[in-house]
């Protein structure tokens, strides 16, 4: 591909599709009742995911786009974990039929930041409320800086099966740049100790396009990460928004790489990795062969939700605490990002309900076929109509921009076949945003391709 076509697409703002319709279209229309509503009429036997949000953290980085509030006392944390624990109740209350539960996730924020007795409270009352799987998944992301011994045991004594542990660059130029100062000690300290608990899956999040990043520094931090041999690790490119997320204005723009420097990055860690033996996965992620997001890859049924890439094929997410976004069979719903609102709310026991998205029939057309393109860089258009009673001419008049794309040779299209070349996957979101019927409609600036 000529450099100018690269540098052009590189350049576009688009959504990184971890939903469809994405979180911009969502709107106040629906409110707490329509999701009373909703969690009323799931069927039983919905296989079900659980996603719990703690949005605290000690310190800020300030390449983050979380939603987060910084705190160094224990109190608010212990208030909002109480609220978190009301939410969990109402929600059970107003689910008719049993939900079995396949996976848990604790984002955040640093969701270990709790003490050791909550974590363990927080989970007994979800496996109270709601009936766990056997072989649920039970998954935490956390800081490695601030993991102590006690939390560590706990995590093993309370069943999580796997760990996200944020390390994003060992370049201490990088760190200083960031406001995240952390060793490689600290992280190998932390995943040393999860797996003498016995928490087994461990991933590591590392991003590219920080400010002073290098392709020599990401290769380091690669080959340090190597040391420890995580089973995953997730590679996202930083998203700069400064307009959204005020605390990044204090990184300094005229250090950030620019398109070609990002791409270069970002193949730099993607050899450095499968030469190490990791399976490339989608867009972001890497795997050991034998690890289960390679094999689903292998087999076709990887998917994509708000976490990034993931084996879990649940039917419904329901998200608790402030911020957090769900998804059930008739759509979105997402809670008050304001603390104060979100407790308010939940005290009047009042599901917390800010906004939503009703899902249309072609939405969820659109939907698998976005998801198709960015979990396996090709799509049977007509394999996908056909499940959802749609005619593929119709779509695939419907999306000028495939002969576009075809022209430009990012792809190749087959009868209703449309895969991405090889080297033109780095912008399989650009692929992706040619199903997208609302790309532009809200105004919002989303992050760059690459």
């Amino acid at each position: 591909m000529k450099d100018d076509l690269k540098a052009r697409y590189a350049e576009e703002r688009l959504p990184r599709y971890t939903s469809y319709p994405t979180a911009p279209q969502f709107n106040d229309s629906i409110g707490h009742q329509r999701y009373e509503e909703w969690l009323a009429a799931l069927p039983g036997g919905a296989t079900t995911s659980l996603y719990l949000h703690v949005p605290f953290c000690r310190s800020m980085c300030w390449y983050c786009g979380c939603h987060t509030t910084i705190t160094q006392r224990d109190a608010p944390i212990i208030d909002y974990i109480a609220a978190l624990r009301r939410e969990i109740e109402l929600v059970a209350e107003r689910v008719n039929n049993p939900l079995p539960i396949r996976h848990v996730h604790f984002g955040g924020g640093t969701p270990t930041i709790m003490e050791p007795v909550e974590f363990i409270s927080l989970l007994d009352l979800m496996r109270k409320k709601f009936p766990f799987e056997g072989n649920a998944e039970i998954a935490v992301e956390i800081d490695p800086r601030t993991l102590t011994r006690t939390m560590t045991a706990t995590l093993g004594e309370a069943g999580v099966t796997r760990a996200s542990l944020g390390v994003q660059s060992f370049d201490p130029v990088v760190q200083r740049a960031i406001n995240r100062i952390q060793t490689f000690e600290q992280t190998a300290r932390a995943t040393q100790g999860l797996r003498d608990a016995g928490v087994r899956g461990i991933n590591f999040d590392l991003i590219y396009g920080l400010p002073h990043q290098t392709i020599e520094s990401c290769v380091d931090t690669v080959r340090q990460c190597l040391e420890l041999r995580p089973e995953r690790l997730s590679v996202f490119g930083y998203a700069h928004v400064p307009t959204f997320k005020k605390h990044q204005r204090k990184i300094d723009e005229a250090a950030l790489p620019d398109s070609a420097a990002r791409y270069a990055q970002a193949e730099a860690i993607a050899q450095a990795l499968v030469d190490a033996g990791y399976v490339r996965i989608g867009l972001d992620h890497y795997a050991l062969p034998g690890d289960a997001m390679a094999q689903a890859q292998r087999d076709g049924v990887l998917h994509r939700n708000f976490q990034g890439y993931t084996t879990d094929p649940s039917d419904v997410l329901i998200g608790f605490g402030a911020s957090s976004i769900g998804r059930l069979t008739q759509g979105y719903i997402q809670n008050e990002v304001i603390l104060g609102r979100y407790a308010e709310r939940v005290a009047r026991g009042e599901l917390a309900t800010a906004k939503g998205y009703a899902l249309t029939a072609d939405d969820r057309l659109r939907a698998d076929l976005i998801e198709r393109v960015m979990c396996d860089f090709r799509v049977d258009v007509e394999q996908i109509c056909n499940r959802h009673g749609a005619a593929p001419e119709s779509i695939l008049r419907a999306v000028p921009r495939l002969r576009t794309l075809q022209d430009d040779g990012i792809i190749d299209v087959s009868g209703t076949v449309v895969s991405i070349k090889e080297g033109s996957r780095f912008l399989v979101r650009s692929v992706a945003s040619a199903f997208d019927a609302y790309l532009g409609a809200s105004g919002r600036t989303h992050s760059r391709a690459v």
